[in-house]
């Protein structure tokens, strides 16, 4: 059924989901846009409706991603609740309501050879995002966000992935408790430090490593630094002090790519 009031109850409940406490309290999430959505059905994210506007109808290549998929509702709205549900100044016409799955950290300790990003008090949206996309990029095998770090589910840290949070396992945990476990099964934590004397282009990343990565402003928490295996260094030789947290984490997710499939060659 469409729904065209701002003020129906269903949409109030959606609108709640843009923040944080309500996504906890509901456990499902927001997402915009015809791209992010399309990336969710091709994922099976678990979409449970997907709102379009009836102004511009049911975008094609979801009408084309969705056949056959029962599971969830579409319900045509109007722009005023697309505009209550979106956080955008600008929202594209479709969004869609997300039961969010657990995924299990567990799962990439146990994996063979893993390539994991660990985030620990990444505050910024569009850093957590950005490193999501670039560690699907890169091939990793997926992404620990720690406590402090941004929801991974913040409209902005959705947008930021472009999609990727769909790709490869994207989970939370406790790294006071997943850290030394990892290490017991042989994996080593390697991190950026500006003290750091190893630079990062002589390191090791063929075997299990996980990447660590701490906030914009004061780096790893001393708790965590204290797990650290091996300090990186990243070279620089212009003027600039230190490098963004996504930049950082791009070239040594692609450093461990490149080692890993393209060396010898």
């Amino acid at each position: 059924m469409d729904i065209i009031s701002p003020q129906n109850t269903r949409v109030k409940e959606w609108a709640q989901l843009l923040e944080k406490k309500y996504r906890d309290r509901q456990q499902r999430y927001l997402v915009e846009g015809i791209h992010l959505v399309q990336e969710a059905l091709k994922a099976d994210a678990g979409i449970e409706v997907i709102a379009y506007s009836l102004d511009h109808g049911i975008p094609p290549e979801l009408a084309e991603a969705g056949a056959g998929k029962v599971s969830m509702e579409w319900v045509g709205v109007s722009e005023a609740v697309i505009a209550k549900c979106t956080d955008t100044k600008s929202p594209q016409p479709v969004f869609a309501v997300i039961g969010k799955q657990r995924s299990s950290w567990e799962a990439l300790i146990e994996q063979n050879n893993s390539l994991v990003v660990v985030l620990d008090g990444v505050q910024d949206p569009g850093n957590v995002g950005t490193i999501i996309r670039t560690a699907d990029a890169a091939g990793a095998s997926g992404v620990i966000v720690g406590p402090g770090c941004a929801d991974i589910y913040n409209p902005k840290t959705l947008r930021s992935t472009m999609g990727s949070v769909f790709h490869l396992p994207v989970v939370e945990g406790d790294l006071t408790e997943l850290l030394p476990k990892a290490k017991e099964k042989g994996i080593r934590l390697a991190g950026t430090s500006l003290q750091a004397a190893r630079i990062c282009y002589e390191y090791d990343f063929r075997g299990p490593t996980w990447l660590l990565f701490g906030s914009e402003a004061s780096g790893l928490s001393a708790a965590v630094q204290a797990e650290l295996d091996d300090a990186l260094i990243i070279p620089m030789r212009g003027g600039a002090e230190s490098l963004n947290v996504g930049m950082a984490a791009s070239i040594l997710l692609y450093e461990a790519l490149r080692q890993r499939e393209f060396a010898g060659r």
